[in-house]
This record gives C-alpha cells, sequence and structure tokens, in this order.
C-alpha cells in the first residue's frame, strides 16, 4: 500500500469521476493538432487552471510529447498556499486522481535531495492545484510513469539554476518529460492581459529563462510558475535543445464571456533537434 496524497481538488478543478474526466481529457486530446516537432521533446509548458479553463490549452502542450516514451515526469509548478522552504516536494508516496495512482519516483527524489545545493523540502497534505491538475492528461497519455514534483517558492535565477543542473544530473539515465506548470497574467482586461501574455511567451520563444524571470520585475509579463518555466528552459538547454514554440494562448475570458479581469494561459514546447 503506498502512501498516497489526497487530492483537494477532484470533483471541483476536474471531474470527480473516472468516465466523465476520462472523456473531457480525451475530448481536449483529440481536438488539439499535432505539432509539426522536427526533433525531441525535452520539455512543455502548460497551464494550471481548472480544465473548464484551461485544459484546451494544456491539452495543446501535451499532445506535443505524445509520441515520447518516458520513464520520469517531472512537474515543476510555483507555490500558492505553502510559506516553507525555497523548494518543496510532496512527501507521499503517489498522487491520486480519478484516474489511479500516480507514483513518485522515491529513488529519483530522494538522490535529487542530496544532490541540488538548494534545501527541497517535503510536505505532506497539500493544498497544491498546479501539479495535480495536469496528471490526467498524463494519465491518458502514458500507460506507466513515475512523477517528480516540484513546487519552486524563491523564483530567483541563481535557484532555479541549481534546481535545473541537480535535476540533469539526477535524471541522465531516465526517459523524462519536464513540465512547467504556469498561468500567465492575472486578472487584466482582454487587452492588456494578451499583451503582458504575449510579451512573456516571446520570452519562451527567444529560449530567454532570464528574459521570463525578469519580465515580471520589468512590469512587462507576468506568470505565476515563471520559474517553473525558466527551470525547463535551463534543462533543456542543458540536454542540447534549442527550440521553443508557443502552441496555444487563450484567457479564461474566452470561456467565460467576462473579458473584464482575465487569467491568461499559454502552451509551448522545447525541443532538441
Amino acid at each position: 500500500m503506498l502512501d498516497v496524497r489526497p487530492s483537494p481538488i477532484a470533483g471541483q478543478w476536474y471531474p470527480g469521476n473516472p468516465k466523465p474526466l476520462t472523456k473531457t481529457v480525451d475530448d481536449y486530446l483529440a481536438a488539439a493538432p499535432a505539432p509539426d516537432v522536427a526533433g525531441e521533446v525535452i520539455g512543455v509548458v502548460a497551464p494550471h487552471a481548472g480544465h473548464r479553463y484551461s485544459g484546451a490549452v494544456a491539452a495543446c502542450a501535451f499532445k506535443a510529447a505524445q509520441p515520447l516514451k518516458v520513464d520520469t515526469i517531472v512537474v515543476t509548478c510555483p507555490s500558492h498556499f505553502h510559506d516553507t522552504g525555497p523548494l518543496l516536494t510532496t512527501g507521499h508516496e503517489a498522487y491520486t486522481t480519478p484516474l489511479g495512482e500516480v507514483p513518485v519516483d522515491g529513488e529519483a527524489l530522494t538522490q535529487l535531495l542530496k544532490t541540488c545545493p538548494v534545501p527541497i523540502v517535503s510536505i505532506r497534505h497539500d493544498r497544491e492545484h498546479a501539479i495535480e491538475i495536469e496528471l490526467p492528461f498524463l494519465q491518458r497519455l502514458f500507460a506507466d510513469f513515475k512523477l517528480i514534483p516540484l513546487m519552486i517558492r524563491d523564483q530567483t535565477l541563481s535557484v532555479v539554476s541549481a534546481l535545473a543542473k541537480a535535476l540533469v544530473e539526477t535524471l541522465r539515465e531516465r526517459h523524462v518529460l519536464y513540465v512547467a506548470s504556469s498561468d500567465l497574467s492575472h486578472f487584466y482586461p482582454q487587452a492588456e492581459a494578451k499583451k503582458f501574455d504575449a510579451y512573456l511567451l516571446s520570452k519562451i520563444e527567444a529560449f530567454d529563462p532570464a528574459g521570463v524571470l525578469q519580465a515580471e520585475k520589468e512590469g512587462q509579463g507576468f506568470a505565476c510558475g515563471r520559474g517553473a518555466i525558466a527551470t525547463t528552459l535551463l534543462v533543456a538547454r542543458q540536454l542540447g535543445a534549442t527550440k521553443a514554440r508557443v502552441l496555444k494562448h487563450a484567457t479564461s475570458g474566452d470561456v467565460s464571456g467576462d473579458y473584464n479581469q482575465v487569467v491568461g494561459y499559454g502552451a509551448a514546447v522545447i525541443w532538441k533537434e
């Protein structure tokens, strides 16, 4: 029996029963175009709102990774609720969704905790949605994989650079997909949101992790998971990737019809030629 993290969002942020969850995720994936990626996908950027709002965008990112054979999936995200340590991970042995349990790669995670010079604090019964919300897509695409969940509180370049280096060193012998879970601008009118999001997404396409982090300081673009995006770009660069492409952008207003205060969502793929 695995020590399983209980879900705080199933039935609220996405369907709580297997059949409707399978149908909605599969419908999003079927509607997403298969991107023309001439090389090996290393990572993707996907939003983490409720599936109703961001599922169509997230599916575009995950569709890009569908051809991969993976052993381990690293999902990085911001920490929305917790205030302990610069980096966080789960203290449980598995996550659960209505589609089943997702085991944590305990061996790799233990090694990562030893390798990373920045402390990674293990927490239990966390409230973080930004990892779990991606799991049903991954469960529908990949039959067997283990998870490394990482929540980034300190989103500075020095911390994410250290984390990226440690991930590469730890997982060099595994087949890995890196998922950066992040929404974009929050609660601006639609026109402003599109401007801010376009700037942030341009930094991803420019393969500029420092630019992703700097965008918020400059007031030109926003991403709650900017540290996750930067980490994924830095890992991909160390693994030989040079290409990144934005696949889709939308906002909550495109679903709700309320364009006064929207949240931006973007999907991107990062690959090695």
